[in-house]
């Protein structure tokens, strides 16, 4: 995983490796908060270090934590410069993800949002995700409108912005120009109150920077997130049954395994945690078919194993 930081806004960074192999496992409570209207909230408060261990919890990602660590270091040492009267520091948090669906863009969000609010730089610290039919309009003046409406619900949190490279694809007489303007100015007004972080496939929104020169120096940190490797899928895997109280059999194991591998090799972008997600939300239902005609008692053992049979239903579906 790659991450740089432009214009030199984040002292004490530098660019930093591929994570390693090593995979740590997230929590139960892997979003711990809800989604509301405009957006995510967060749920109960917790304390910034039990936020990093959260963070640090997730499968993978070791220079995104790496990052965030530096982030959440630099801002508790300049409040403590503030206090002891030294100068201090700003911050601009502005940022870029860069990935295919599946990397944990959003989830990372999430916990950046609570972490800020945690920490003092966010009001509220919620997440409010939106894409190019949420700021566009269809006729002049409705997409400023729109967007201006989005900033507002997200003032005191973050406004993720997924696909955005879409603003820029009808090219000068799109209304996608109309929203970025409108996204800029926002910026400059709530400067205090908002972060912004503009989202999408690395390829595309490097063409979208080019095209935007003047956006690539508001947006200072630029994180990469890499597709995940066919060991961190499985762990994900575990994670997400752990979640619903289901365990695989050995053979289902194998099987999982099998269809990750084909699917690497079928296509370059496999999807990801989606994948993974999607595989066994249908294994879930075909187990369900298949204990529903089983004659006799069901055991907990069957209520909770999903076997080679479900999954490979699942992935023929």
């Amino acid at each position: 995983m790659k991450i740089k930081i432009l214009n030199g806004q984040l002292p004490g960074v530098c660019q930093v490796q591929r994570p390693e192999s090593k995979i740590k496992k997230m929590p139960v409570s892997h979003t711990a908060g809800k989604t509301v209207k405009g957006g995510y909230e967060p749920g109960p408060p917790k304390t910034a270090q039990e936020i990093m261990m959260e963070l640090n919890s997730l499968v993978g990602l070791q220079s995104v934590k790496k990052l965030i660590e530096e982030i959440y270091a630099f801002v508790e040492i300049q409040k403590k410069r503030q206090k002891e009267k030294l100068a201090v520091e700003n911050l601009v948090l502005h940022m870029i993800f860069k990935g295919n669906p599946g990397t944990g863009k959003t989830t990372v969000a999430r916990i950046l949002g609570r972490l800020f609010k945690e920490v003092g730089v966010l009001p509220r610290g919620h997440l409010v995700e939106v894409e190019r039919a949420d700021l566009v309009g269809e006729f002049i003046g409705h997409t400023a409108q729109k967007t201006r409406e989005q900033i507002k619900q997200a003032l005191g949190g973050i406004l993720f912005i997924d696909e955005a490279y879409s603003l820029a694809r009808g090219g000068e007489k799109d209304f996608g120009k109309e929203a970025i303007d409108a996204m800029v100015k926002g910026m400059e007004d709530h400067r205090d109150n908002l972060i912004l972080i503009l989202a999408g496939y690395q390829e595309e929104m490097d063409r979208f920077l080019e095209t935007n020169p003047g956006l690539r120096s508001r947006f200072p940190i630029h994180i990469t997130f890499p597709d995940y490797s066919i060991k961190e899928l499985l762990a994900i895997a575990d994670i997400m049954l752990k979640q619903r109280q289901y365990v695989l059999s050995s053979g289902a194991r194998e099987e999982l395994r099998f269809i990750i591998e084909k699917e690497h090799k079928r296509h370059e972008h496999s999807g990801n945690a989606r994948l993974v997600r999607n595989l066994i939300e249908q294994a879930i239902r075909r187990q369900a078919v298949r204990l529903l005609h089983k004659k006799g008692e069901l055991s907990r053992n069957d209520l909770m194993t999903i076997t080679r049979e479900d999954l490979e239903s699942a992935a023929g579906n």
